[in-house]
């Protein structure tokens, strides 16, 4: 699935931007999904209008989890002012409600970088928590007291000992931005502050499509599906890279 929203441009049977037929028009041999409000080919506009959203979900997702890993290390590494700092910080961007933190950054910033920069503000502080916690419970462990024996440096020893022993949790959280940053694209694109039209977008197309439910449903079940299916494909690789990282039992 990742790769059809990746890929899937390249499999469009017709232009997704030409119109081909009456809008809301019911599925036929040559539109196998029926066509859109603008008599556009509902199939090959779920094929490539997937890409913007994967794409900037992904980046964000990205750059959310290397923030709150980087934070999280810091913070569970020492307890003093900066891991204070650092939890305070993160608990008063949990208590903004993130739709209104992306709504608000949508509004002043271009739609690619008010995803990555709301993800940020509402992920990277789960990820700071969860991180910080588990280097808190490893950092008395032997291995650890032992490269502390040996004089490594803090730094060394969270790049040597601490990431590799997180690389399944940080598989995970990976997964989890992803899915927080493509719900932030998906509303934003929703409210009309994602990708100007007549660019194929899942989520445009499903509010464009709000009108002609009862005439053609696939217009608007087929890109919501899409959505979805994507959302559970990067959890299942989320958790598939935890149990890789925790090896056969």
């Amino acid at each position: 699935m990742i790769g059809v929203a990746l890929c899937g441009a390249a499999l469009v049977p017709h232009d997704p931007l030409l119109p081909l037929g009456a809008p809301w028009g019911p599925p036929s041999g040559d539109t196998p999904l029926g066509t859109d409000a603008l008599g556009r080919d509902v199939l090959s506009r779920v094929l490539a209008g997937g890409r913007h959203l994967t794409g900037t979900a992904g980046l964000a997702a990205l750059i959310a989890s290397a923030t709150g890993i980087a934070g999280g290390l810091l913070a569970g590494w020492r307890d003093g002012p900066v891991s204070r700092a650092l939890s305070a910080l993160a608990d008063l961007l949990l208590a903004i409600p993130l739709l209104l933190i992306a709504m608000l950054l949508a509004v002043t910033l271009p739609g690619t970088v008010a995803v990555v920069a709301a993800t940020v503000c509402g992920g990277a502080p789960l990820t700071l928590r969860i991180v910080a916690d588990a280097v808190r419970r490893v950092r008395t462990a032997g291995y650890v007291e032992a490269a502390l024996g040996r004089g490594e440096s803090g730094p060394a020893i969270l790049r040597r000992e601490m990431l590799p022993a997180l690389a399944g949790l940080a598989g995970q959280d990976l997964g989890a931005r992803f899915v927080v940053a493509l719900q932030i694209a998906a509303a934003l694109s929703l409210l009309g502050l994602g990708l100007a039209p007549p660019a194929p977008d899942w989520a445009a197309m499903i509010r464009e499509n709000l009108g002609g439910a009862g005439l053609n449903p696939a217009a608007l079940v087929a890109p919501a599906a899409a959505l979805a299916l994507l959302c559970l494909a990067v959890s299942a690789a989320g958790h598939a890279a935890v149990a890789r990282s925790r090896g056969p039992r």
